[in-house]
């Protein structure tokens, strides 16, 4: 899902602090566990984000922090 846009209910901001972008997911408590796998491999795998922090909620609701690495290209050519 490489348009930002999970069917989990995504946070709709990305932060940035020191080297690396954030996102937060929401998974209700209705994700069974095996989806919810699913979900954050295939954000893995295809966005290169990374588990940074997870927390459960005493409703059953699970947040998850990714984090990926920000790329910074220099120029290479000059005047």
């Amino acid at each position: 899902m490489s348009d930002g846009q999970t069917t989990h209910g995504t946070d709709p901001f990305v932060r940035k602090g020191g080297e690396y972008e954030y996102r937060v997911l929401r998974l209700p408590r209705t994700t069974s566990r095996n989806d919810a796998r699913q979900l954050l491999t295939d954000e893995a795998e295809y966005g290169r984000w990374e588990l940074a922090r997870t927390r459960l909620y005493a409703g059953g609701e699970r947040r998850v922090w990714l984090r990926r690495k920000i790329i910074r290209v220099s120029p290479t050519l000059s005047r």
